[in-house]
């Protein structure tokens, strides 16, 4: 590992929370904008290769691979990559976001949504610094807790998230809380404006979605009981039909490599 990057300390290596809830991951977890995407690229002069480091089930990358001639989509669980939507110019792998690997393979982008937080940042900002081309970009970009606009709704998601399971996220959750604005970055950063994920979802399926959140399986293993309980009554005694307003606000940090 480079010394370049030691300043920014170590945590454990990526964690794999998401490999046992992956098919409800891959059907219930919102989608990105367009216009995060639009941001993204206009960015770039070359629109060739890109790399997706912590692709999951392959949302971002089926996005890229509409842009880019080829991409690269890696991830450490192979139940999550299972789930991916299978494009002829996408080569998913099974790779840590810290791994060595080809010099051969370098990127006009590299994106993680949702999962920089997780990585190693010196060992994952070494690779980056290897494999961007010389006016390539990387982006990290995520989403903050869910909002409703029916404010029984709206409460019961916020004491779900701070008072129920407050001690079962894991640490790597403030940089989400934060907006990726604590983590290091050690790149030429550019300004970025705002985006939301807006949602129509009914209240089972607002249900669904709190279900992929690994503080609830931490919650589970726990206390050995459902903390969803009290939103899932509340879920039975409305119309199943009704769609509810949700949104998310969504953040992203991005920048050239400093040469």
């Amino acid at each position: 590992m480079s010394d370049t990057f030691r300043k920014f300390g170590q945590h454990q290596a990526m964690k794999d929370l998401f490999s046992t809830n992956a098919a409800l991951y891959a059907q219930f977890r919102p989608h990105y904008p367009d216009e995060l995407f639009r941001f993204i690229y206009a960015q770039l002069e070359n629109h060739e290769s890109a790399w997706d480091v912590g692709t999951g089930n392959g949302q971002i990358a089926a996005k890229l691979a509409r842009h880019f001639t080829t991409v690269l989509a890696t991830d450490i669980s192979d139940k999550q990559l299972a789930e991916a939507s299978r494009l002829p110019n996408i080569q998913y792998r099974k790779q840590a976001a810290e791994a060595v690997f080809s010099e051969q393979e370098n990127f006009d982008l590299i994106i993680s949504a949702q999962a920089i937080h997780w990585f190693d940042f010196p060992s994952f900002y070494a690779r980056v610094y290897e494999h961007l081309k010389p006016k390539g970009l990387l982006a990290a970009t995520g989403y903050g807790l869910i909002g409703c606009k029916d404010e029984q709704f709206n409460g019961a998601i916020r004491h779900l998230y701070y008072d129920l399971l407050g001690n079962c996220w894991d640490p790597e959750r403030k940089y989400i809380d934060d907006a990726y604005k604590t983590i290091p970055f050690p790149f030429r950063e550019i300004s970025c404006p705002h985006f939301a994920i807006a949602e129509q979802w009914t209240a089972n399926r607002l249900c669904a979605y709190l279900e992929t959140w690994s503080a609830v399986n931490h919650y589970k293993e726990r206390y050995e009981k459902d903390p969803l309980a009290s939103i899932r009554q509340m879920a039975s005694a409305v119309d199943p039909e009704v769609l509810y307003d949700f949104e998310f606000p969504v953040f992203v940090r991005a920048g050239f490599a400093i040469r």
